[in-house]
């Protein structure tokens, strides 16, 4: 038996590439998006009411995995557990479930916060949060009660805020969350990770074009993001192929803080 279903609409927002999504929703660094429902639906009256909850689930597909697999890796496991026992995208059925803030609700637009979505994605459905039905704080978590990882806390130095503000400003603007996210765990895990070590407590990680110098100090588990540099060298930007259409980005960066 074959199913098929109509997306209601699509979701919006500044992560467009896997690795700049949250790992989970709570997990997310305090950024926005909105689902743009399909005009010519009736869906407006659809949304009546919803306005009241404080949180929704989205249903949706994950549009952007071809292939799914029976074992898979979450970030968190320190070994492959099976799919229907994760939140991993490479699923039978490619379908995705996210618990987000619910902002506000304006004709066909939902506003949501918080929440670990790609820009274009297809949203197959909007249900509302309902605490005594969705929340069982005391439920078993299978092999997740089992973990024990430790978490950094992240800061950024003066002048890779600066940096980092400067580039969000510019249209990065999802790189400040991508390193929190990924030092938070396993910070110089290189199978996972674009890390490299350098010098001393010294580590780079690696963000599209761009790279980042953090510092870490295991007695008290903080990490700090010291510099942000562009990844191109002179000889890079000095050549007129452009693959991921940033070069120029890059060369005002440079003149602005090199």
């Amino acid at each position: 038996m074959s199913i098929a279903f109509e997306p209601i609409g699509v979701f919006h927002c500044a992560e467009r590439h896997p690795y700049d999504a949250a790992r989970q929703p709570a997990a997310a660094q305090a950024n926005d998006g909105h689902i743009a429902l399909h005009p010519g639906r009736n869906y407006e009256q659809a949304l009546q009411d919803l306005a009241g909850f404080e949180r929704i689930w989205i249903v949706y597909v994950f549009d952007r995995n071809a292939n799914w697999k029976p074992l898979v890796q979450p970030p968190r496991a320190d070994r492959k557990v099976g799919v229907f026992a994760c939140r991993a995208p490479y699923r039978p059925n490619p379908i995705g479930l996210s618990c987000v803030e619910l902002r506000g609700v304006h004709g066909l637009r939902v506003e949501v916060g918080a929440h670990d979505l790609l820009d274009g994605t297809p949203v197959l459905d909007i249900k509302p949060y309902v605490p005594y039905a969705d929340s069982f704080p005391d439920a078993a978590s299978g092999w997740l009660d089992t973990l024990e990882t430790e978490r950094w806390t992240v800061d950024f130095s003066e002048a890779a805020g600066r940096a980092v503000d400067w580039l969000e400003g510019h249209g990065a603007g999802c790189i400040r969350a991508f390193l929190t996210q990924q030092l938070a765990e396993r910070p110089c895990d290189a199978k996972r990770k674009r890390v490299r070590p350098l010098e001393g407590k010294r580590w780079e990680i690696a963000y599209r074009t761009w790279r980042a110098v953090f510092t870490l100090d295991e007695t008290g588990r903080p990490i700090t993001v010291e510099s942000i540099a562009s990844g191109y060298s002179e000889a890079d930007l000095a050549r007129a192929d452009d693959p991921h259409g940033d070069k120029a980005l890059h060369r005002l960066f440079r003149q602005e803080f090199d």
